[in-house]
């Protein structure tokens, strides 16, 4: 496919929301690119405990085993027989994430652009995520936006966690908003499939996830980051078809 007509079907994937109301975003790696900060506490963690027989585990290890998943699913992965000790390993892992994430966590490149463009046409907001809680609200409150959603929607809080569809569904709900005029912003494979699943489309981030992986999920398109112009010529065409509906 060219660059072109990528770009086209970028944006009639989008149109079909036309009035839009609402967007949901995921948190790790779609608000910040926090992999490498979860990458680093797993990593000398599992070191300190001889994991993996004293190696220390891949980015690719990482990627596979971690990214996106809910922290019951990485515990029972890591220690499949013993899963009370793993999870309270992901437990004290998190508390080594969070004293990282206070010091570390940047947003995305043009994640102020993109929140300002949906604040300025008055959008319902979400964030919704496998993250604990206590992980959420401080990246969220570091990253200056705990004015901006108006709900947080935590998997491990629903029945099922992504890649199940009940946080999106939950985040809907929240907002009194429908599936049929909301889109998300997810960066790893469990969340576009939870996405897609709860009858959204959903703008996939390439933040550290291999690209090829996360068309698996089937996203409408992917972005490098929110200052990508794929982006922001679908918003283009989003407004100018909301604009037609208006008149």
């Amino acid at each position: 496919m060219t660059a072109s007509s990528d770009c086209i079907s970028s944006q009639s994937s989008l149109t079909r929301l036309a009035p839009l109301e609402a967007v949901l975003f995921d948190i790790d790696g779609t608000l910040s690119d926090s992999d490498p900060l979860h990458y680093h506490a797993f990593r000398e963690m599992l070191l300190e405990i001889g994991f993996n027989g004293g190696a220390p585990i891949t980015e690719e290890f990482f990627i596979e085993t971690v990214a996106g998943k809910h922290n019951d699913d990485i515990a029972l992965a890591l220690f499949p027989d013993d899963l009370p000790r793993g999870l309270k390993f992901v437990e004290d892992k998190e508390a080594m994430f969070r004293k990282l994430a206070a010091e570390q966590l940047k947003p995305l490149n043009g994640l102020d652009k993109v929140r300002k463009w949906i604040e300025n046409r008055g959008l319902k907001r979400a964030a919704v995520t496998n993250a604990p809680r206590e992980n959420a609200e401080l990246m969220i409150s570091v990253l200056g936006l705990s004015d901006f959603f108006e709900a947080v929607i935590i998997g491990g809080e629903c029945e099922h966690a992504k890649p199940h569809p009940d946080p999106y569904l939950k985040g809907l709900e929240a907002l009194k908003a429908s599936k049929d005029h909301t889109f998300v912003f997810e960066d790893s494979f469990s969340g576009i499939k939870a996405g897609v699943a709860a009858g959204m489309p959903v703008i996939g981030l390439a933040t550290r996830n291999p690209e090829n992986l996360l068309m698996e999920a089937k996203p409408a398109f992917l972005i490098k980051d929110y200052d990508d112009a794929k982006l922001w010529a679908a918003l283009e065409e989003l407004d100018k078809a909301s604009s037609t509906l208006s008149v």
